[in-house]
């Protein structure tokens, strides 16, 4: 396995220790899809002269909360008083924004460049950072990822980080359409300010 070393990020616990306590909370299936981020995040990052640990760690751990329980997600936003509009919408939104606020409590992680690109992973940003925007597209050209369009996505990160965002946002805004699914407003804002930068 590979070895990163992530000790000029503040956090309480070693590589080896996070990935411990991550397999006690993921399936194979999902702690595998983490270690895929991570890689293709931290490559992202090199690639465009960005934070390249910062990239890397929350690409690790941008899904660490993704299979905990609805009643989990719910309590967390009642006792830490996050945004109430939040328990209209489901474990899609909720294993980031609020998933971020469970990997600093449990994982001792305060770093808010890492925290901050967890939370936007599923519904990006106005203002997405550089480590932000590596783990947005990370997440969604991962080397397993096989969807239509994938090969289009690829290379759109190929071409320019901010590109592969617009089209991300542009292809899943769309399949939420097509779903008839709800879709959380600050996914509507990062679509529309993405796509207004006219890099697809």
């Amino acid at each position: 396995m590979t070895k990163f070393n992530y000790e000029n990020v503040q956090h309480n616990l070693d590589r080896d220790e996070l990935l411990n306590r991550m397999k006690t909370q993921l399936s194979d299936f999902r702690f595998n899809h983490c270690l895929r981020v991570e890689k293709t995040s931290r490559g992202l990052a090199a690639e465009y002269k960005i934070d390249v640990d910062r990239a890397g760690l929350a690409g690790l751990l941008h899904d660490y909360a993704k299979e905990r329980s609805d009643e989990e997600f719910i309590e967390v936003i009642k006792t830490k008083h996050l945004d109430k509009d939040l328990l209209n919408y489901g474990n899609a939104i909720w294993h980031g924004i609020v998933g971020a606020e469970i990997v600093k409590d449990e994982l001792g992680i305060y770093d808010e460049d890492v925290l901050n690109a967890i939370r936007r992973h599923t519904v990006g940003s106005t203002n997405m950072t550089g480590v932000d925007k590596c783990v947005f597209v990370a997440d969604f050209i991962e080397p397993e990822r096989d969807f239509p369009g994938i090969d289009k996505a690829r290379k759109y990160a190929e071409k320019s980080i901010d590109a592969a965002v617009a089209f991300e946002l542009k292809h899943s805004v769309a399949y939420l359409v097509k779903k008839n699914r709800v879709i959380y407003p600050t996914t509507f804002d990062s679509y529309n300010y993405w796509i207004a930068k006219g890099e697809l």
